[in-house]
């Protein structure tokens, strides 16, 4: 998600003593890590595991540090393809792991409905959402909207996405409400501004455990008597320990 500042960040930034090339500077160094990052993920992903499981698109990244972890929504949306695909979780060898239906004509869905369902779903359920600020009547609203989107959708392709029996429309109810209950948990992480301003403060400790030093630069003094380091190559990432 590339890096946005507000007027706030910017007052903090330049009360550190950073112009606004340095500023500007060092938000495009970032972009272009961020860029070059998930560029990197993506060649180098592989399939390697049980040669029986099955994939989701989403597949969550294996990650050490619990605050871009905190952040990291693929893992829900990950086991909300699975369950839409209609797989099962099979135990084996001491590993659990999904693997397809073996009566793939049961599935409600179909690859195609999978498919609708997911583009849906991803755009309410990311990290824009999360690090938002909402008051209750918002998230209502926006709940209410996706519920009626979702409802719409499956409405008026109930066919074309697999939907095409009795007994599988008679899981349309159930899919449209669990579906629902994934962006309001979502969206609520997001109220008045909850989920940015923990994640603020597990960056702050996290940098604070680590003696504040996360490389080579120079250390400044912050308001409040607590000594910062200002990265040589980019200032921003130690300040307020928010871009790292």
């Amino acid at each position: 998600m590339p890096v946005q500042l507000s007027q706030r960040d910017m007052s903090d930034l330049k009360a550190q003593g950073f112009s606004d090339s340095e500023i500007s500077k060092a938000v495009g160094e970032l972009n272009d890590e961020e860029l070059n990052g998930a560029y990197n993920q993506t060649q180098n992903r592989t399939t390697t595991g049980n040669p029986n499981a099955s994939y989701s698109s989403f597949g969550s990244r294996a990650s050490d540090d619990i605050a871009r972890w905190q952040l990291e929504l693929n893992d829900i949306l990950e086991k909300a393809e699975h369950m839409l695909k209609g797989d099962i979780i099979v135990f084996e060898n001491g590993k659990t792991f999904w693997r397809d239906n073996p009566d793939p004509s049961k599935n409600t869905l179909n690859k195609s409905g999978v498919q609708l369902c997911m583009k849906l779903l991803s755009m309410y359920v990311n990290r824009n959402t999360i690090l938002a600020d909402y008051t209750d009547e918002e998230i209502r609203y926006k709940v209410l909207d996706f519920g009626k989107r979702l409802n719409d959708l499956i409405f008026l392709k109930y066919d074309e996405m697999g939907m095409d029996t009795e007994e599988k429309r008679k899981e349309y109810a159930s899919l449209v409400g669990a579906m629902t209950d994934i962006v309001h948990s979502a969206y609520a992480r997001a109220k008045d501004g909850q989920e940015r301003e923990s994640y603020r403060k597990m960056i702050s400790v996290a940098q604070n455990s680590q003696g504040g030093m996360m490389g080579s630069g120079v250390t400044v003094n912050a308001q409040g008597g607590q000594p910062r380091t200002r990265g040589l190559l980019n200032p921003m990432r130690y300040i307020a320990g928010k871009y790292v």
